[in-house]
């Protein structure tokens, strides 16, 4: 009886050690993917003269797949990269235009990389982080509809503009929930304060502070290093 109380002591031993090598423990790498939506928080300057006074601008959402990889430096501290597709945006008339409707679209990879504080131990059910780091926003495909070569080239050429690409800092707050010792959820929440320069075709110019707020929810995975 003892020597089988000495072996399940020493299964669960082993157990737990095997169990502890699966977490979030340093030397480990984490993965998520989901989905993760994009709002940004828009604060338009004007469109340069000669363009009707107030003409402003907003910008819509976008939903796409998000892909991180995290590396676990020490037990508590992490550096994540996140990765995804191009997010696509609506620019949409505001302010003296407001109502126009959409002025355009353009497409945005904003790939980031942020240092992590993980709260609590390695092995806990809850872990809440927060990230610092820096977006590297890069525009492209930028399209302008009829519309905004009506408000701004009336009678001329199509309209068409360019976004400067933009170097920015990201805040991030977020939390991950243990599903078993390999598999775990994923919640969290980055904000980025980024600013950039509208450079339209007819020579007129607009700063545009674009702060988007990123949401997302992902399924994640723990592994070894190799």
């Amino acid at each position: 009886m003892k020597n089988t109380l000495k072996l399940l002591a020493l299964a669960a031993a082993m157990s737990l050690a095997t169990a502890a090598s699966a977490q979030q423990t340093a030397g480990t790498w984490l993965t998520t993917l989901g989905m993760n939506k994009i709002t940004p928080k828009v604060d338009s300057g004007d469109v340069s003269a000669p363009a009707l006074p107030g003409t402003k601008a907003d910008v819509g959402t976008d939903s796409k797949p998000r892909l991180a990889f995290a590396y676990m430096v020490t037990d508590n501290i992490s550096a994540e990269m996140d990765l995804g597709l191009p997010y696509k945006h609506d620019l949409i008339g505001a302010g003296a235009i407001e109502g126009t409707g959409k002025l355009g679209t353009s497409q945005v990879l904003p790939p980031t990389a942020l240092v992590q504080y993980r709260f609590l131990g390695a092995n806990s059910m809850f872990r809440p982080y927060v990230g610092l780091g820096i977006t590297y926003a890069m525009f492209q495909k930028e399209t302008g509809s009829a519309q905004l070569t009506a408000l701004l080239n009336t009678g001329g050429p199509g309209t068409t503009y360019k976004l400067d690409d933009k170097v920015a800092l990201s805040y991030q707050i977020g939390g991950t929930v243990k599903i078993n010792e390999k598999w775990f959820l994923d919640a969290t929440l980055i904000k980025t304060r980024l600013k950039t320069k509208v450079h339209f075709s007819t020579g007129q110019t607009q700063d545009v502070r674009l702060d988007p707020l990123a949401a997302s929810v992902s399924i994640g995975y723990i592994f070894k290093g190799f």
